[in-house]
């Protein structure tokens, strides 16, 4: 009688014990705030060639007022960027670098090539 409450009791804390290994391995590898920007040149059929500017939240938590600069122009500020939100921009003919900020106080500058 008393063996299946020790085997339950074990099992449970194996469990536990398990868990809360996957969610430290897990939760501490990525950062609270992080931010891709990737511009890329890509073939479009019919159009040639056009740049993109792929902009992504690679952390835990939302950014929040992300705010994309070409330096003449920007992009409407992204009030809310989640974790794993990925957003495609065109920017304007002849722009040479993409400046990437939000309230988190992450600044991303790229330089942007237009050719293949």
């Amino acid at each position: 009688m008393v063996k299946p409450i020790v085997y339950g009791a074990i099992g449970g804390g194996v469990a536990v014990a398990i868990a809360v290994v996957v969610i430290f391995a897990f939760h501490s590898s990525t950062q609270q705030y992080a931010l891709s920007v990737e511009p890329k040149t890509e073939m479009v059929m019919g159009v040639g060639n056009v740049v993109r500017i792929y902009v992504q939240n690679t952390g835990s938590s939302p950014l929040t007022n992300v705010k994309v600069d070409y330096g003449t122009s920007s992009e409407p500020v992204l009030p809310i960027l989640n974790p794993g939100d990925k957003v495609m921009f065109s920017p304007p003919a002849g722009t040479k670098t993409v400046t990437v900020t939000d309230d988190q106080n992450i600044t991303v500058m790229k330089p942007i090539s237009e050719t293949m």
